[in-house]
């Protein structure tokens, strides 16, 4: 591995844990952010020279943390900026820090140290888009560029909603810790969105050749285990760690040799990880023993999940369970994902004239490439090639990922004259 691939690895597998860490550190997002930015870059030139060191992630924390002190330092000697710049006390800040910094060493302190951030992207003092935004940046460590994608505004629009995001955290003086007992449960619901939000963007790249990102698979099942240690007992937190796991433990069979998706109905079930199946059902049921028969959302989305991982093959899924529970989901919220995968379920159970009906009764304004993908496989099964090829060219046009655009240039060719037509 040449020392930028090994910058990128690490960046990648320890950037948020390591900013998390500097957040704690240096008292500021926003100059934490920037300063181990300036470090990565440090990194890129040096470790081709003098090679790459020993603890990469230790010399990216030191490294960003000087680099911190020298831009307080340099905001410190305007005298107006001197309060703005108070947490900074030139005798005794370097020792306290050097203290701090100690602490990267257990990883227990690393763990707590993204806790805290959770909470601080989530306290109530922040409106509901700047949390999601702020943990899809901060957290799953997405580029604004995909953010913005994400909330169909410009690159530009993000950035200031960002900036925005961390000045309210530094002028209403959020707290960068975990909440006493007595705030949990007001927080947990917002904690929770956001982890489980960390795991959809797992799934659902904005964009590259990633099918899935493991990296933010493994951290979003490890708040979860974090907050299961916070909460024990907690229903709906044992229920969203069951959900991840069920997730998690199908990704082996989730792609091909080529690193292209390979369908759920194509998957196979002797590359699922059946002991973290094991462990999930076992949250589950223990979920489902203290919520006292009251299911909240990442429940029935868990009872879901468990549906398709512990059934054994594609035929003996139980479609009426799970229709039942997405018409549980959608009586709660009215989600458009949550309408596409029910219509995709009544597909399997009632035939494609009725999975088509479902699909054309969602709103117009969500409808993504997949509802297009999904529509084509409806008129596909209908025996109506020239629509389906129609409604295939528009996935293809709005597919975010190589992978997806591939696999659905696929399917328009196998519809073209002469191509083999995927079985039903």
């Amino acid at each position: 591995m040449t020392p930028e691939e090994q910058l990128a690895e690490t960046v990648r597998v320890e950037g948020r844990r390591v900013l998390a860490t500097l957040i704690r550190v240096v008292g500021d997002m926003q100059l934490a952010e920037d300063a181990a930015q300036d470090a990565a870059v440090s990194a890129l030139r040096t470790w081709p020279v003098h090679g790459v060191p020993e603890d990469p992630r230790a010399w990216l924390m030191v490294t960003a943390r000087n680099r911190a002190y020298d831009m307080v330092r340099r905001e410190a000697a305007r005298p107006a900026k001197e309060t703005a710049a108070g947490w900074y006390q030139p005798a005794a800040s370097r020792d306290a820090a050097e203290d701090a910094l100690a602490a990267l060493e257990p990883e227990s302190v690393v763990a707590d140290d993204m806790l805290r951030l959770v909470f601080t992207c989530c306290h109530p003092a922040l409106s509901a888009e700047a949390r999601v935004a702020l943990a899809l940046r901060t957290l799953a460590g997405l580029e604004v560029a995909a953010i913005a994608r994400a909330f169909l505004v410009t690159e530009a629009t993000m950035a200031k909603r960002l900036v925005r995001a961390r000045q309210k955290i530094a002028t209403a003086h959020i707290p960068y810790r975990v909440p006493s007992a007595a705030e949990l449960p007001e927080r947990l619901p917002a904690v929770l969105s956001v982890v489980h939000l960390i795991g959809t963007a797992a799934h659902a790249p904005t964009g590259g050749e990633d099918v899935a990102r493991a990296d933010l698979e493994a951290e979003a099942v490890r708040l979860a285990r974090l907050l299961a240690e916070l909460m024990p007992g907690e229903p709906e937190v044992l229920s969203l760690l069951a959900l991840l796991l069920f997730t998690a433990a199908r990704r082996p069979a989730r792609t091909d040799a080529g690193g292209d998706p390979v369908l759920l109905a194509d998957q196979d079930r002797s590359r699922w990880d059946r002991p973290t199946i094991g462990e999930a059902s076992a949250l589950l049921a223990e979920a489902v023993r203290r919520s006292g028969g009251i299911a909240g959302p990442y429940q029935l989305q868990a009872h879901l999940s468990a549906c398709h991982s512990t059934t054994a093959a594609w035929a003996d899924t139980d479609w009426d369970r799970i229709i039942g529970l997405y018409d549980l989901m959608l009586s709660v919220s009215a989600n458009p994902a949550v309408a596409l995968n029910r219509a995709v379920a009544v597909g399997e159970r009632d035939g494609p004239a009725a999975m088509l009906l479902e699909l054309d009764a969602i709103a117009a304004a969500p409808r993504s490439h997949l509802w297009h993908a999904a529509r084509a496989d409806a008129l596909r099964r209908l025996g109506r090639p020239g629509p389906a090829r129609q409604e295939l060219a528009l996935a293809l046009a709005e597919a975010p990922t190589g992978p997806e655009r591939r696999l659905l240039a696929t399917r328009l060719a196998a519809l073209s004259p002469g191509g083999v037509a995927r079985k039903p």
